[in-house]
């Protein structure tokens, strides 16, 4: 088996590991950057809304205020005044580095001002990934094509990773690292119906959870209310420009679930979005009345205009689709997981800052602090040190499950669950046979079989209605706020 060293290993090459990447390497490590596919793909290339910056420092407390109210009950304040105190920091370094943000902040849903900073409008992701990318310094070393298919850990220490390289498990590489850094994303493509690309199938959270780490509030999967048939997204800040949502019977809902309308936290807009489908058959976005659509929102624009509609002219067909994961690996303010020298960052980690409804645009904001904070507390660890690395085997299912596991999902865990067909969904999941991958397909296609599981189970075990996870059984709020925990191991602990 080939045989690398590191200082660290970043699995994920999006904003988090990219970020990730860039700071520890400024701090004298030797990096890492593993990505399965191409280094300029995942789930950030493709976000449209841009960065949550607070504008200065005395907006952290409103922006808190904010995050915290969508977060209904599960947001960790504590974490998040850090993480919005050091986005400041983050801003100020991007900007010197020389990135370009566009002129004025935008206005988004939840949010009770303009602070959304975008780069080239809709395409701030793209954009946003690309420059990191051309600022990666010399001590990086990338890997594409490499899939981390099993960490490696002693005594209950991570001291790296087995690489497929090319996806081959015929073409193995030992690495070896004084300390991993997780930043794989999420879990959509689960589902059926999701704005996340190909990569997003859950394999980081999946890779914690085989080395015993806490994994947490799976179960609260973000469905983004505005999505287009072939799982386009309609980006929040054409509702801050203007655009209402129309029912089947051409008539505007908004105002009669939320105060703040079209303007209401995700999970308000995407529950209203489902009612409205149940009790007229289709929900419109009339994007007319958002001025120079064309310029500000061109990717907008060009995707509804290849599904044969004209925005201009026409209320768009739209419906909620799985798009953010606001649970994941659970970690400190610092990314630190329950195992040593395993770390998370990014949408794959459960820091407690974006609690049970995500704010919209403070993913990227996350991707960013966290990616910068954890490089900080990974540096400080051991160097790595040669030790036996051999496979345990790796899991897989044929890859023709993929399409049941998200029939599955879109039945029993969608926007609104119950008992009953959560309970169908499980045990239906549970008869998909696991044994081992002989190819990368099977390995993914096993990580959303156990991704799936682990919502279904959380999502059986949170009894009440919170943020995006709406039970139609039990349509309260408790009134004490709980993490649902998942660890390996454990009594009734999911095998996988």
């Amino acid at each position: 088996m080939e045989e690398l060293f590191t200082d660290i290993l970043i699995i994920g090459s999006g904003v988090a590991g990219s970020y990730a990447a860039m700071h520890a390497a400024s701090l004298g490590a030797e990096v890492s950057l593993v990505t399965k596919t191409k280094l300029l793909s995942g789930a950030t290339r493709w976000a449209q809304g841009g960065i949550a910056f607070p504008s200065d420092p005395n907006d952290i407390p409103s922006h808190l205020m904010d995050t915290v109210k969508a977060g209904r009950g599960l947001v960790d304040e504590r974490v998040s005044a850090a993480i919005l105190t050091d986005a400041l920091t983050q801003w100020k370094h991007l900007v010197e580095l020389g990135i370009n943000f566009d002129a004025l902040p935008a206005l988004e849903g939840g949010h009770s001002k303009p602070r959304v900073l975008h780069i080239h409008g809709d395409e701030s992701g793209l954009h946003l990934l690309t420059f990191l990318h051309s600022q990666l310094p010399p001590g990086v070393s990338t890997f594409e094509n490499h899939f981390a298919a099993e960490l490696c850990s002693v005594d209950g220490q991570v001291h790296g990773a087995i690489l497929w390289k090319n996806g081959d498990p015929d073409k193995p590489v030992a690495v070896h690292a004084g300390a991993t850094i997780i930043a794989t994303g999420g879990i959509g493509q689960i589902y059926s119906l999701t704005t996340n690309p190909e990569e997003s199938t859950g394999d980081g959270i999946a890779l914690a959870y085989r080395t015993r780490a806490k994994i947490r509030d799976v179960e609260l999967v973000q469905f983004h209310p505005t999505v287009l048939s072939n799982g386009g997204l309609i980006s929040e800040a054409c509702r801050g420009e203007g655009a209402i949502l129309l029912n089947g019977i051409g008539e505007r809902f908004m105002p009669r679930y939320d105060q703040a309308a079209e303007l209401a936290p995700r999970d308000i807009v995407s529950s209203s979005i489902h009612s409205e489908i149940i009790a007229t058959g289709k929900v419109f976005l009339d994007l007319r009345p958002v001025e120079d659509l064309k310029h500000k929102f061109p990717t907008v624009y060009n995707s509804i205009l290849d599904l044969g509609f004209d925005p201009l002219k026409e209320p768009i067909p739209i419906q909620p689709a799985a798009h953010f994961l606001m649970g994941g690996v659970s970690t400190d303010e610092h990314g630190a997981t329950s195992v040593a020298n395993l770390f998370a960052a990014g949408e794959v980690a459960s820091t407690g800052f974006h609690g049970a409804n995500r704010l919209a645009s403070n993913s990227l904001l996350e991707g960013l602090v966290m990616g910068s904070r954890t490089a900080g507390k990974a540096v400080a660890s051991e160097p790595a040190a040669k030790r036996r690395i051999e496979s345990s085997g790796v899991p897989g299912c044929a890859a023709g499950h993929q399409r049941a596991i998200r029939h599955i999902m879109a039945n029993s865990a969608s926007v609104v669950r119950e008992e009953k067909s959560l309970t169908e969904g499980y045990n239906e999941m549970l008869g998909i046979e696991v044994s081992q991958a002989q190819s990368l397909t099977e390995a993914e296609t096993a990580n959303m079989r156990l991704l799936a599981l682990m919502v279904l189970k959380g999502a059986l075990e949170r009894r009440e209605s919170r943020g995006s996870h709406l039970r139609s059984d039990f349509p309260h709020t408790s009134p004490d706020a709980k993490h649902i925990e998942q660890q390996a191991g454990n009594p009734g602990a999911i095998r996988g």
